[in-house]
């Protein structure tokens, strides 16, 4: 299998072929075993409100996350919830990512950087985790591919009023899903520094990259009131940068033995000059994605480098890595906010990094044998794959999140009884219960005030301890939905001091089963002392 020349003449193909590989990817165990974690749990529950309950709750929680719940709302409304229609927007999503980075990489030096960046993109490990993840992180890496694309075509000398309105859009459409994805910006300006873009191109940056910021000011602001919602990521230490150096000493390697891509000769690779000149000494300005594959005096390809002008893959490939890992790391000095999550889309500065080494592989080679050069890319791509394979695998599988809500719903099922009383501690593993209501018909949530689209919250609100006892007491039978011992450590709060209690002193185990991360156990009442 060798890369077939004609790739290279196509840009629409360059974009294409990584966007469809992407999906592959994607679907491949798309369901995790037809497992859903709590994080996911939270979109899911969310979506299934109406539009009413989700504002309203919004007001209280986890308005960062607006734009994407109201999104998914739409998707559950009009094809039903299921774990296709929740973790597809994120598989399309990366595919998208993908063709962006392919692009940027053939407009900047070629087909095969392009390639094998938009290849790249979707192996990487935690692209890979989240590429099937149920909440928005992924969408927010699609768009700052695009407004990178944008940007790279306004370096090139397309930037047009259009260019720009698009590129606002893009960010303040991704600064909407999450908020420190404004962290793009100072990467995009380190481009537009590094690549001495002209006065005209810087400005129409900032109009363009203010607008986008004031769209998302207010909604950074209202969610520092909910600030709470981070408080259990933890502090900042060195262990915690261990990643970070990794992807920068990765990165950083990329750029410097990938900094020559884009300028060698060689025919049939999909790289070369910068620039040409005519017979009157005038550069040939022309869009290398328009001359890849011209046909050259010997019937190979062409080369295809970047335009005058350009950035190289190096000034947007480094900054987009570098900087929203440091501005993260930055921001977490003053609160801990370091969760790798947050800023998925540096990720995207990586493979282009590495769509360079692809490049300067390919260089090299053809400089010894034109037809092997062609080799390379599906070469290195099937390498990556099998040494990536039990990464792969162990990444769609249910015991890559810390544990799944619909395993706990139906062991719940199949243990319940009419009449029986559901406790969950904390209050958060309600989700168990709001992801799949009908495994818990026939059973009451003794502890439960206020449900959830009620009072506006994710969890509900609870009753005070003294009431939770003595609906406990009036039990017979008590099913409890709660953590595995090392999974997570349970808020220890008055009323889950009392549930426990209560159940210690007056009840007896009569099933106690793990599974996947949570546990399910069922208590049944100790007759009274002295009772015939």
């Amino acid at each position: 299998m060798t890369c077939d020349p004609r790739v290279l003449r196509r840009p629409l193909l360059v974009g294409l072929i990584p966007a469809v590989w992407t999906v592959l990817l994607g679907l491949w165990g798309l369901s995790r075993q037809n497992s859903v974690w709590r994080d996911e749990a939270a979109t899911w529950q969310v979506a299934r409100r109406s539009t009413g309950d989700i504002v309203r709750m919004l007001e209280h929680v986890d308005v960062v996350h607006s734009l994407y719940y109201l999104c998914m709302h739409g998707l559950f409304a009009g094809f039903g919830p299921s774990t296709t229609v929740l973790r597809l927007p994120s598989v399309l999503a990366v595919a998208a990512a993908a063709a962006c980075v392919a692009l940027i990489g053939h407009r900047l030096a070629g087909a095969y950087v392009g390639l094998g960046a938009g290849l790249a993109l979707g192996l990487l490990p935690a692209v890979q985790f989240y590429l099937q993840e149920g909440r928005p992180y992924a969408l927010v890496a699609a768009g700052s591919a695009a407004s990178t694309l944008l940007l790279v075509n306004a370096l090139r000398g397309r930037g047009r009023k259009r260019t720009w309105a698009a590129y606002a859009c893009a960010v303040l459409v991704c600064g909407w899903l999450n908020w420190l994805a404004l962290l793009i910006l100072p990467a995009h300006l380190i481009t537009l520094l590094w690549s001495r873009a002209p006065r005209g191109v810087r400005v129409r940056w900032a109009v363009a990259a203010g607008a986008a910021t004031a769209g998302v000011l207010p909604l950074a602001l209202f969610s520092l009131d909910q600030s709470g919602q981070v408080s259990w990521v933890p502090p900042l230490t060195w262990h915690m940068m261990i990643g970070p150096a990794i992807l920068l000493a990765i990165g950083g390697l990329g750029g410097l033995l990938g900094r020559r891509t884009g300028t060698g000769t060689a025919p049939g690779t999909g790289m070369g000059a910068a620039s040409r000149t005519d017979r009157t000494g005038r550069a040939d300005r022309t869009d290398p994605a328009d001359r890849a594959g011209r046909p050259g005096s010997a019937g190979t390809v062409e080369p295809a480098g970047p335009a005058a002008g350009s950035p190289s893959v190096a000034a947007v490939g480094l900054p987009l890595l570098a900087v929203p890992q440091l501005g993260l790391i930055t921001l977490s000095l003053v609160k801990p906010l370091f969760v790798d999550r947050y800023i998925l889309f540096s990720l995207l500065g990586l493979a282009l990094l590495i769509g360079a080494l692809i490049g300067r592989a390919v260089d090299e080679v053809a400089r010894r044998s034109r037809p092997a050069a062609r080799c390379v890319l599906p070469v290195l791509v099937a390498v990556a794959l099998v040494a990536l394979l039990p990464q792969s695998l162990a990444k769609r599988s249910p015991a890559s999140r810390v544990d799944d809500v619909l395993a706990a719903a139906e062991r719940t099922r199949q243990l319940k009884h009419d009449g029986d009383g559901v406790l969950f501690i904390p209050a958060a593993r309600r989700d168990t219960w709001l992801v799949t209501p009908d495994a818990f018909t026939g059973t009451r949530d003794i502890a439960l005030a206020e449900t959830p689209e009620e009072s506006g919250t994710l969890k509900g609100v609870e009753a005070s301890p003294a009431r939770v006892r003595a609906a406990m007491l009036a039990q017979r039978r008590i099913l409890l939905v709660t953590d595995a011992t090392g999974v997570a450590r349970p808020t220890r709060g008055r009323r889950d001091r009392t549930k426990a209690e209560v159940l210690a002193s007056h009840f007896t185990l009569v099933s106690d089963e793990r599974i996947r991360g949570r546990r399910v156990a069922v208590y049944e009442r100790l007759a009274p002392a002295g009772g015939g």
